[in-house]
């Protein structure tokens, strides 16, 4: 499963992530990943919630980035949940299509029920009309 976040820098996007994850945090059995472009909002995650800063790992392309997701996934059997904030910045796709890559993520997902909550800084227009069926969330 794939649920979007969706709105212009300063709508408060990363602060409704933050919010879910927190409350996810006490009622899921397995384990949850927050990956984000710094370690900036390390002590407002509930200290169940792994984050990673992905500006650590030298990632510097699309593939790359999912090559990591799958990374973590095949040394956390029971990862449950990924929530990605800043989504565009850290996946490298900044002023390109979303679209591949979500479908990516949405396959990656189902083949081992992970579920993935994506920021993405875009206006609900800007969402190619195939993904627009997993916004969550429009700011």
């Amino acid at each position: 499963m794939v649920q979007l976040i969706i709105g212009n820098k300063g709508r408060g996007k990363t602060r409704c992530l933050l919010e879910k994850v927190n409350s996810e945090v006490k009622d899921i059995l397995g384990n949850i990943c927050y990956l984000d472009k710094s370690a900036k909002h390390m002590f407002e995650l509930n200290n169940r919630v792994r984050l990673i800063n992905v500006s650590d790992f030298m990632i510097e392309n699309t593939d790359q980035f999912i090559g990591f997701i799958c990374g973590i996934i095949s040394q956390d059997h029971d990862l449950e949940q990924m929530y990605f904030d800043s989504f565009l910045k850290i996946a490298h796709l900044e002023g390109k299509d979303i679209t591949e890559t979500i479908k990516r993520i949405r396959k990656i997902g189902d083949m081992f029920n992970v579920s993935f909550i994506i920021s993405i800084s875009m206006d609900e227009e800007e969402v190619p009309e195939e993904l627009r069926e997993l916004i969550a969330v429009a700011l």
